[in-house]
């Protein structure tokens, strides 16, 4: 399934608006790759259209299944540690991030 929706990318009744407003506004974003935090924290979702993000250095496994599967990101942009969630908590992949940056007002962050 594409990320944009039917109505155009963005629009008010988009799929993937579930009520993220409600902590994805106005918050710093860095653009950085995935990196697995755990065996039980080894991949995240987008917070919006729930692609996969996998480290593909975090076991063979993992970049056999990134290698089978193009669709699975390696990279994407993450929450800092300013959000109260935290560093990496929520992520956002490229397509999502360009269709809500406005909507959302996000700041993104160099490294």
């Amino acid at each position: 399934m594409t990320p944009s929706g039917q109505n155009g990318a963005g629009a008010s009744d988009d799929w993937r608006l579930t009520n993220q407003e409600s902590y994805l506004a106005r918050v710093a974003l860095v653009r950085k790759r995935y990196r697995a935090k755990s065996e039980q924290s080894e991949h995240e979702h987008c917070s919006f259209c729930w692609a996969k993000f996998m480290d593909p250095e975090f076991s063979p496994e993992h970049a056999r299944i990134m290698k089978e599967d193009g669709e699975i990101l390696s990279e994407g942009y993450a929450t800092t540690a300013d959000h109260p969630d935290g560093e990496d908590y929520w992520w956002i992949c490229e397509p999502c991030f360009l269709d809500f940056r406005e909507r959302f007002g996000w700041q993104v962050l160099e490294r």
